[in-house]
């Protein structure tokens, strides 16, 4: 048993094992640096609630870039989608009275956004990038246009009945410490998590990520799983709208969503997706995406200047990909 063991320990890949679980290893080493730093006032359980909740928004739609890159794409229109989704929603409840159908309104909103997306980029060739750069464009200018520059409250007014609608963000379970965001971000990440590794468009969308070219002779309608990704991103960035206009009771047409899909790719590229596609974790964006909210809090807590936050994430971010360009010349090496 002994000699089993050992040789079980001796074959053990330890740099490979860095590699797959770089964002965890550096969340943990962030959070020792903290509790180093800040002690009680860090550990607070307020605080860690504080930086869950923060970050449950950017990890929602975070979830569902980690799949666009895995493929290969890029949406730079989930900031947009986020604001739109949220108006459609309000505006919906507003007008109807019925918050489930703002809830369908929402998530119909994205799929149909991610629809065109994958479309436009898979059957029309036309590069990611150009395509959600220009459905970013619309989408905001759109979201001005109908709300006038300004925003959408809920109506909470008894009559209507849709006050109701903030209870979807603003419950707390478990003796109250714990907000429902935290639990809906945590339960799509098991729930993507099984959709990549245990479906067959999770396998599609790997191998259309590693070889495009290849997975097309393999018989995978690479067209098809692209636009299903783009859908299912386009869900999540729906729900992570909806979580957003129920935590505020509101949604601005100019502000609300600004930057989210620069925060949400950083997450992902630190989390250990390859930004070349092919290779990533659902679970490596979760770890990322808390790595950025650790270094924000951290930040926060000790007082430093909010306006170098951008600079450091930036900085993270170049040292994230820095480090992949690094690991794949070495195992191209290998």
């Amino acid at each position: 048993m002994n000699s089993i063991k050992s040789i079980n320990f001796k074959n053990f890949n330890y740099r490979q094992w860095l590699m797959e679980n770089s964002a965890l290893v550096t969340l943990v080493a962030l959070v020792i640096i903290a509790i180093l730093i800040q002690g009680d006032t860090f550990l607070n359980t307020r605080n860690i609630v504080n930086i869950l909740l923060n970050n449950a928004i950017i990890g929602i739609i975070a979830i569902g870039m980690t799949m666009i890159i895995i493929i290969g794409g890029i949406d730079l229109s989930v900031g947009s989608l986020t604001a739109a989704c949220g108006l459609v929603a309000l505006w919906v409840m507003n007008t109807t009275g019925n918050i489930f159908l703002g809830f369908m309104a929402a998530i119909a909103v994205g799929v149909v956004v991610g629809g065109i997306n994958g479309t436009l980029a898979s059957r029309f060739r036309i590069p990611d990038f150009i395509v959600t750069l220009g459905m970013m464009r619309i989408i905001r200018s759109l979201s001005l246009h109908y709300a006038r520059g300004g925003g959408i409250m809920i109506d909470r007014s008894p009559e209507l009945g849709v006050g109701g609608f903030l209870a979807f963000s603003g419950t707390r379970i478990f003796g109250g410490y714990l907000p429902l965001p935290v639990i809906y971000w945590l339960a799509l990440a098991v729930l993507m998590t099984i959709v990549c590794n245990r479906t067959a468009l999770g396998r599609h969308m790997y191998a259309v990520g590693s070889n495009e070219r290849a997975a097309n002779l393999s018989a995978v309608n690479v067209k098809r799983v692209k636009t299903y990704i783009y859908m299912i991103a386009g869900a999540l960035v729906g729900v992570a709208a909806l979580v957003e206009a129920s935590r505020i009771g509101s949604m601005n047409s100019a502000s609300s969503g600004t930057f989210y899909e620069l925060e949400a790719i950083a997450a992902v590229i630190i989390g250990g997706t390859a930004i070349s596609g092919g290779r990533g974790r659902i679970w490596g964006t979760v770890f990322g995406t808390l790595i950025i909210g650790v270094i924000n809090n951290l930040m926060n807590l000790m007082q430093l200047p909010s306006f170098l936050v951008g600079a450091i994430q930036g900085t993270i971010l170049i040292l994230a990909v820095l480090l992949q360009q690094l690991a794949s010349k070495k195992e191209k090496q290998f």
